[in-house]
């Protein structure tokens, strides 16, 4: 692990005088002393947050909009015993397991088959409004196919 180097001296060696959360709460504060000239300086510790990629159908690239997921979820949802905050749990819970791993892309298909497999146990009126935009079903066939598989 590389050290952190006093702006003063340059040397290498610090210690930790004192450690607080930052007013934002998004880094940690840390006072630290030098231990070749004993002057002090203050360190910012923050989270590297690496943007999370989506690859759309026709191959193009763009940020992660958590809004996007939430959107879609809420239409299906509408007039359905369903909380804002399950949806926000789901949603929780659709992010972590997709961007969990090491990787840092992720295809529209696999956020919209994450999306559909949760809802499918949440809601199964709001997994089959979700499906029927997602997959967009080419006729009746296959929109009822869907339902007589979820009676079964």
């Amino acid at each position: 692990m590389a050290s952190m180097r006093c702006p003063f001296c340059g040397h290498s060696d610090s210690k930790v005088v004192d450690s607080r959360s930052s007013k934002e709460g998004d880094a940690i504060r840390r006072r630290r002393e030098c231990l070749k000239c004993v002057r002090r300086y203050t360190t910012y510790e923050r989270i590297e947050e690496v943007a999370q990629m989506v690859i759309k159908k026709d191959g193009r690239r763009e940020a992660f909009d958590r809004w996007k997921i939430k959107s879609g979820i809420l239409k299906a949802c509408e007039k359905r015993p369903v909380s804002l905050d399950q949806v926000e749990a789901l949603i929780d819970d659709v992010e972590r397991s997709l961007f969990n791993s090491t990787e840092h892309e992720v295809s529209t298909q696999d956020i919209g088959a994450a999306v559909m497999e949760r809802l499918q146990r949440l809601d199964e009126v709001a997994y089959v409004r979700f499906a029927s935009v997602y997959r967009q079903f080419k006729d009746l066939n296959e929109f009822m196919s869907e339902l007589k598989s979820l009676l079964t």
